[in-house]
């Protein structure tokens, strides 16, 4: 596009590009920044927009690109199908596109470095470029087919407990180091075509056999991860390339999978080794129920309904069967009928409840709940011991207490919502099934638990209705 401007501005374009390029990486950091709170989080990802569409724009102008019409169908189909995807996407499914999303960024990269391999004569690229260029293509590889695999378990198309071979872990860490072999003979000898190729087929069956066996209790983790991943294959790719832009963006995203990872590993209790190569979880034929001698309490809408009506302080804890059954908007309107009646309403969000990180965040936040009623597990744990009830719907693993008091428990040692300590807790939940790391829940037997059984929608309507009784 630079060759249609007069001849004594395209010298000032390098220079130009370069600095509308740090205004880009500007709007990225800002947005990102701003992801950190749900107040500020639809205004961060448009902020992060922007700085892309920028990004995109003035691209055109550094490539020597000749002819357009490719690159612009190509935004007009990816914006019309993103927009289409964002609109229909259903809050359960919200992970899955996650992990798609992922995989895309990471097939992309992978794509990107080959393409430029692939165009220019292979003994003019230098080392530095090989070698990135072969990171790229692996890391990009392993994003792609390890998103989908990911994809595949939170859909329920591939079991969520662990699929593996023997010796699956010895197996995954000797094919890695192969690949990062390969990637060495690349960059010495590049124009031997069958490294390239055998790399490449390598990547992507590594991406499969890492993730295949991790427990879906750890796919929150996972998706982080593998987010982290796309980001760096993508600044693999920008060195690739040479371009900046590309170069940051890619270490923004990668670092802030990283951290995200990390926050997620250590709200579980867990080192991320643990997760790679000892992973639980997942409903498999084995996962034991619950113990038949166990005895627990049911209870029903209008005993419910009078016991948060004259509370004082009533807290919500809200799981993933909050989302399968889509009931955020008939929460919202139970807590309603609650805080007219004087109580206070508080939201207790763990970490990992849900698919993906911030999960619940999102929900509640489609059915307009106030950013200010929502507590990170550290700021309402110390309220649950002047809290009269709390209604936990749809958790069960991050409200366990097991992670306290059983040393030998898959999830001894980590962090919970201790509502426990509360005077009284009632559980909604279909049955008395383990959750998704197949762990019984010794809450659920508490002579201070209640267990209210049904599709979790259906019954806070039938507790609305209840409270409306009431009045």
């Amino acid at each position: 596009m630079s060759q249609f401007l007069p001849e004594f501005l395209q010298s000032y374009i390098p220079n130009a590009i370069q600095l509308i390029y740090l205004v880009a990486t500007g709007f990225f950091i800002v947005g990102i920044r701003r992801l950190g709170s749900p107040a500020t989080a639809r205004s961060g990802n448009q902020l992060a927009a922007v700085g892309m569409l920028i990004g995109i724009v003035v691209t055109m102008f550094d490539r020597e690109i000749v002819s357009f019409e490719l690159i612009i169908a190509g935004i007009i189909i990816g914006t019309l199908l993103g927009a289409i995807a964002a609109k229909k996407v259903q809050m359960t499914a919200m992970p899955e596109m996650v992990a798609v999303f992922n995989g895309f960024g990471g097939g992309a990269s992978a794509l990107v470095a080959w393409g430029e391999f692939a165009r220019v004569d292979p003994s003019l690229i230098p080392a530095d470029g090989l070698v990135t260029t072969g990171l790229s293509i692996m890391i990009g590889s392993i994003t792609f087919t390890g998103s989908f695999i990911a994809f595949g378990k939170l859909k329920g198309f591939i079991g969520g407990g662990r699929i593996a071979l023997p010796g699956q872990n010895y197996i995954n860490l000797l094919l890695t180091a192969v690949a990062l072999g390969l990637v060495g003979w690349f960059a010495v000898d590049p124009e031997y075509q069958l490294v390239f190729w055998l790399l490449f087929g390598l990547a992507l069956l590594i991406g499969v056999l890492t993730v295949l066996p991790i427990g879906g209790a750890d796919m929150p983790v996972v998706i982080s991860l593998l987010n982290s991943y796309s980001g760096i294959a993508a600044s693999m790719a920008g060195f690739v390339l040479g371009n900046n832009l590309l170069i940051i963006s890619g270490a923004l995203v990668g670092a802030a999978g990283l951290i995200l990872t990390n926050i997620m590993c250590k709200a579980m209790n867990r080192t991320l080794w643990n997760v790679l190569f000892g992973a639980f979880g997942g409903v498999s034929d084995t996962t034991e129920s619950a113990d038949g001698d166990k005895s627990y309490q049911q209870t029903f809408a209008d005993d419910v309904a009078i016991q948060c009506a004259y509370a004082s302080k009533v807290v919500i804890a809200p799981g993933y069967g909050l989302a399968v059954a889509q009931a955020q908007h008939t929460l919202k309107e139970v807590a309603n009928m609650l805080e007219e009646r004087g109580v206070t309403v508080k939201y207790g969000i763990h970490p990992v409840a849900g698919r993906m990180p911030g999960h619940m965040n999102v929900l509640l936040a489609e059915a307009d709940v106030p950013y200010d009623q929502l507590y990170d597990m550290e700021e309402i744990n110390p309220e649950f011991k002047s809290t009269d009830v709390v209604l936990i719907i749809g958790a069960n693993d991050v409200v366990n207490p097991a992670a306290k008091t059983s040393p030998g428990s898959p999830i001894y040692g980590m962090p919970i919502l201790n509502v426990d300590e509360a005077k009284r807790t009632i559980v909604f939940k279909r049955s008395m099934n383990p959750g998704y790391a197949g762990i019984d829940n010794d809450l659920f037997y508490s002579d201070k638990n209640q267990m209210f059984f049904g599709d979790a929608k259906k019954s806070l309507q039938e507790l609305a209705s209840s409270l409306k009784e009431l009045d």
